[in-house]
């Protein structure tokens, strides 16, 4: 089966058929291509419903899950969106999809080396990166950005690290793994006239944030 059809099967079977309505969500899965950011070897999984290794002991996430933090981001394209764990860059893509501007961190040089190639040969231009700390958030990044509409992290931290809060607008969304280094739950932070809430939507299980306000490297 070519890889244009295992896609739409994914998009129908994975994401609309388990919720996922939101129609700007659902045509972005439609227009990036998940296999080209994955190992060249198990591209033939591609569009499984399963995570999946990408070197460096990283992996590309279930695209059920890709699509909830999305879809539980309430993106707009005029926003600003962090994102934190570039990873493979598919993410990436679906959020330049999504959103005006994506600053993206990732701690790993040579998965960020990668996924910037990549994700530039496909003729994005709205991306900016950055490689360091990923619980700073954009600290030290170029171009400066202070503040941003909403935060995405694809790794789990054991809290809701400070510097990412602080990095929120008012109004801001912030949808992050937290809790253990193997089981979480995926909780949504609302910044909103300077209060703070925060929602559970459910357990899941990434991969250790790992940084100054994250877990600490093995």
């Amino acid at each position: 089966m070519k890889f244009s059809d295992q896609k739409k099967m994914m998009v129908q079977n994975q994401i609309e058929g388990r919720g996922i309505s939101s129609e700007a969500v659902i045509q972005a899965f439609l227009k990036v291509d998940r296999h080209l950011f994955v190992p060249e070897a198990i591209r033939y999984l591609a569009y499984q419903d399963s995570p999946l290794g990408i070197g460096e002991g990283q992996t590309i996430s279930q695209p059920y899950i890709v699509a909830l933090m999305l879809d539980l981001l309430d993106p707009h394209p005029w926003e600003r969106v962090l994102e934190i764990g570039t990873g493979s860059g598919y993410q990436t893509a679906l959020l330049a999809e999504l959103f005006e501007r994506v600053y993206t961190v990732e701690r790993i040089d040579v998965l960020l080396t990668r996924a910037r190639s990549r994700l530039q040969d496909l003729g994005y231009n709205n991306i900016f990166f950055k490689t360091g700390d990923g619980t700073r958030g954009w600290e030290g990044g170029e171009p400066a950005c202070q503040l941003f509409d909403k935060i995405i992290v694809s790794a789990a931290a054991p809290d809701i690290p400070a510097s990412l809060i602080s990095q929120l607008a008012d109004p801001g969304l912030l949808v992050i793994p937290a809790g253990s280094r193997f089981m979480q739950d995926l909780i949504v932070l609302k910044k909103e006239k300077n209060k703070l809430t925060t929602t559970n939507q459910g357990g899941c299980a990434f991969v250790p944030l790992i940084g100054s306000e994250g877990w600490q490297s093995d």
